[in-house]
């Protein structure tokens, strides 16, 4: 959800907006090959649950670079969803969809951080922020990582 994480890595992105995928819920259980969890979208039986999300007008040619990144075919498929926008828009968007999930896996203070500065810059409501803020994460041990990742927010 950071927008600058994902200008980092494929350049400059525009903001179409907000938009909820229905019976879904955002987890942190992605395995990474860093030995962390990562977000993933998963589909929730229980009625009046939803991912918030931001949807990014994404050049054309920054998608082989994000999925390069993202670790497709090595953790990740790319996923065509119809979400809908705050304004009431369905939309079509690609997403990223987990194909390794161990959930006893916690994520990085450092990705943490990245998936709270989407939320709150996006302006998401309080109650979900508050979900994201509850998911425990733990201390990168590559100190080098963890500042890299933060110094884009400097």
């Amino acid at each position: 959800m950071s927008a600058p994480r994902l200008g980092e890595r494929v350049g400059i992105t525009s903001v179409v907006g907000v938009a909820t995928l229905a019976n879904h819920v955002l987890q942190f259980h992605k395995q990474s090959d860093d030995g962390s969890a990562k977000c993933n979208i998963a589909y929730a039986t229980e009625r009046d649950v939803f991912v918030l999300g931001i949807v990014f007008d994404l050049p054309e040619s920054g998608k082989p670079a994000l999925d390069r990144f993202e670790g497709v075919g090595q953790g990740y498929e790319v996923r065509t969803v119809t979400v809908t926008l705050v304004g009431g828009q369905d939309i079509k968007v690609f997403t990223y969809w987990a194909t390794k999930i161990d959930p006893r896996l916690k994520p990085y203070h450092w990705y943490k951080h990245h998936v709270l500065h989407g939320a709150r810059t996006a302006g998401l409501s309080d109650r979900y922020i508050a979900r994201i803020e509850a998911v425990e994460s733990i201390e990168d041990p590559n100190a080098d990582r963890h500042r890299r990742q933060m110094n884009m927010y400097r």
